[in-house]
């Protein structure tokens, strides 16, 4: 498990006791609506054998760690309230795998409508979604509460599957810890968010293949920082604000989405790999100096690339790469999307190209060739979203504005027909705004 940060605490998310990491992932989880104030439920079980599980009947928006009830190994319970309802299920887990040490199960809304029509999402439209989920199996309805509910699920844990729908119902997740558990949960409402989204406009394209990672784009050579810079700790600072933001409109999960800023010629700031965008800080940051890593930390995977782009491309500042989930409908679909529909989306967004599958990584410097001043962003199909800018609030801005235009054709488009800008007003536009 990495490190996390919350506010200005420094903390080690393993080393945490398990009130406190349920009381954490609870927040989060509720935080973003992805339970009820009655619904869902979290535990840990402990190296003795305990297992810590959220109260039956407590708010969950006022959860406190005092809340959270231990069930000893012989079934005492210690605490001042009963454990969930679902406690048999979570106990049944643990017996059939004793791999699993920590439980997520919730019903945020994406994954009751599967849940309803019996179907699971499909982990297949993204790289990284199946290899964080797995395959994801269904077990049969139960009675909430219920041995036979407990059994259902169980079953189909012990047939090895980690991320489990429930019939009418929700979704139970399983991990080696509470957060590889959370992500899970995470990532599997992401893409049931996301085929919903892009099954409104068309048909959603499955990847043929799984990604292998490549580490071919990895960055050997490191350097030592000698000083940063006033310029450079703001920068990191600024960063840190907007990419929490980022995760909080949800535009990308716990450890995915890169941003990156230049902050000198040959220099340049850019999000490690796997750490969790919630609480990272300043000095989780990456600098990279002619081609060198700072010591000690991994950059994301995209390093070569955003390279290539402050090499070659002097009005770019900056590059955030995400996976918003209304633009990443147009990318798993042969649909384009089309910035001429309001003022702001034109302006700020222009043409929209679209990249096959693999260039980001496969052919990174003919990639990032693509980003003249004319196209400050580009849809990789299956992938994710690249958006550059003059400055970082530029490009969030850009990011934004992407998100929220493509969130209003998939609406406009299921109430009536979507009327474009005329090419004279798109041309008033280009004038007044100095676009060409």
């Amino acid at each position: 498990m990495g490190l996390i940060h919350k506010g200005d605490d420094f903390m080690q998310f393993d080393l945490l006791h398990p009130s406190d990491q349920i009381l954490m992932m609870m927040d989060r989880i509720y935080e973003y609506g992805m339970t009820t104030t009655s619904g869902g439920n979290l535990s840990v079980l402990d190296e003795n054998g305990d297992l810590w599980i959220t109260p039956a009947g407590i708010d969950k928006g006022e959860l406190t760690r005092s809340d959270i009830v231990c069930v000893k190994k012989d079934g005492t319970v210690i605490g001042k309230h009963k454990p969930s309802s679902e406690y048999p299920f979570h106990k049944l887990i643990y017996a059939r795998r004793a791999d699993l040490r920590a439980v997520v199960h919730a019903h945020p809304p994406a994954l009751v409508a599967f849940s309803m029509v019996r179907k699971v999402p499909n982990v297949h439209l993204l790289p990284n979604d199946y290899l964080v989920c797995g395959e994801v199996g269904m077990a049969k309805y139960g009675l909430p509460g219920s041995m036979e509910l407990g059994e259902n699920i169980a079953q189909v844990f012990e047939q090895g599957f980690n991320t489990v729908m429930l019939e009418n119902h929700g979704v139970v997740v399983g991990g080696e810890n509470l957060f590889e558990a959370f992500q899970r949960f995470e990532t599997l409402d992401f893409c049931a968010r996301l085929e919903i989204q892009a099954t409104r406009i068309g048909h959603p394209i499955s990847l043929a293949v799984e990604p292998a990672i490549d580490k071919r784009h990895e960055i050997k050579y490191e350097f030592l920082p000698v000083s940063y810079s006033s310029e450079e700790k703001e920068a990191r600072r600024e960063m840190c604000k907007l990419i929490q933001r980022s995760y909080d409109q949800r535009l990308f999960t716990s450890t995915q989405g890169t941003f990156s800023q230049r902050i000198g010629e040959n220099s340049f700031i850019i999000t490690p790999y796997n750490r969790d965008r919630k609480y990272l800080q300043p000095s989780d940051l990456v600098r990279i100096d002619n081609g060198r890593r700072e010591a000690g930390k991994t950059p994301s995977r995209s390093v070569r690339f955003h390279q290539h782009i402050y090499e070659t491309q002097p009005h770019v500042n900056s590059v955030i790469i995400a996976h918003p989930p209304n633009v990443m409908a147009f990318s798993v679909t042969g649909e384009a999307l089309d910035s001429r529909t309001i003022p702001e989306s034109y302006i700020l967004l222009r043409s929209i190209p679209k990249l096959p599958y693999g260039d980001l990584y496969r052919a990174p410097a003919e990639t990032a060739a693509m980003f003249k001043p004319q196209t400050p962003i580009v849809i990789i199909e299956n992938d994710s979203v690249i958006v550059t800018g003059q400055s970082l609030l530029n490009t969030f801005d850009r990011l934004e504005v992407a998100e929220y235009s493509a969130k209003a054709i998939i609406d406009a488009k299921s109430i009536g027909q979507i009327v474009h800008m005329e090419d004279a007003r798109i041309q008033e536009l280009e004038t007044a705004f100095h676009l060409n």
